[in-house]
């Protein structure tokens, strides 16, 4: 058997930052350090950080008074926020740049007075804490069929903002319908979605071309994983999400000679090689790797926490 890797994939700089924020947090400040919501979509990273010293809490009313709270990857509504500073909590934001983006998109267009649409899946973090960070109505579109049931003026001023791990295909389709729906349309354009998801979709569309079967490594409430997956399937492909190595079922694999293999932006590399490690039980595996973009962006860590930690553990706050 053939396995073919993608290029690029896994971890993206959000994803990086966020967990480094975690690690340096714990190591400067000591354990516990409590992370509203999963910090990424992946249990493997979650499970890591909480043996390292991370609690994980859904809500800030979980968090003990003073103790050291992080925000995760996928941002926050503005009510968080202004939560954790009534109570004075301490707090590094790990929200994603490009996420953060994206609320300063939403609260421009409301601002100017336009209605504001966002394109995304209707409960996922990013989605739940973009509209809760924008000081007016955001409507929620997740397809064409929703696009035609809003409850609009055809002249009514409008501007959208997308979900940063969405299918550009998708968005594309959505943005098209808004168009043709409303005459007074603005928003960014599709390029502006995530750099990670535009270049981990198009590399699993090239590895389409050479692969009989996708796998795509990450977790099943992995936004960003499940769009790889769906581009596999409606490439004509049998393609499968799996956590890890020990979810792969060896009937998958009869008359498959050629494996394309991915991981969404929230899953590490070690997950990849337990997949591989699996594959080699089946039989003889042969891995190369396709040519890619090549990722070097990087995203500044807060500066409380560029230095290396004092060997001496220092007190919240110091």
């Amino acid at each position: 058997m053939q396995v073919i890797l993608a290029n690029p994939r896994g971890f993206c700089a959000g994803v990086v930052r966020a967990i480094e924020i975690v690690e340096r947090a714990i190591d400067r400040y000591g354990a516990p350090v409590y992370v509203r919501h999963e910090i990424v979509h992946n249990r493997h990273v979650v499970d890591t950080l909480r043996a390292k010293g991370a609690v994980f809490v859904e809500e800030l009313s979980d968090v003990p008074e003073g103790a050291m709270t992080v925000f995760s990857a996928h941002g926050v509504a503005r009510s968080v926020e202004d939560e954790a500073k009534a109570r004075k909590l301490p707090v590094f934001d790990a929200t994603c740049p490009l996420v953060t983006k994206v609320h300063l998109q939403g609260r421009r267009y409301a601002k100017d007075g336009r209605t504001l649409v966002m394109i995304g899946h209707e409960g996922h973090a990013e989605v739940v804490g973009t509209r809760g960070q924008v000081d007016a109505p955001v409507h929620l579109v997740s397809t064409e069929a929703d696009v035609a049931a809003l409850d609009l003026p055809t002249d009514t001023p409008m501007a959208y903002i997308t979900q940063t791990t969405l299918s550009v295909d998708d968005t594309k389709n959505v943005i098209a319908s808004l168009g043709e729906r409303f005459t007074n349309l603005i928003g960014p354009d599709v390029s502006e979605i995530c750099y990670a998801t535009q270049n981990r979709q198009s590399a699993v569309r090239d590895l389409c071309k050479v692969a009989d079967l996708i796998l795509v490594v990450g977790s099943e409430n992995s936004s960003n994983s499940s769009r790889l997956r769906d581009l596999g399937a409606d490439e004509g492909l049998p393609s499968y999400l799996v956590a890890d190595g020990s979810a792969i079922d060896p009937a998958w694999f009869e008359g498959i000679e050629r494996v394309g293999l991915t991981a969404g932006a929230s899953a590490p590399d070690e997950l990849v090689e337990s997949v591989i490690a699996a594959l080699r039980k089946l039989g003889p595996v042969e891995v190369t790797q396709l040519s890619g973009v090549v990722e070097s962006l990087e995203f500044g860590l807060p500066r409380e926490l560029r230095d290396p930690a004092p060997t001496k553990r220092a007190a919240v706050g110091a």
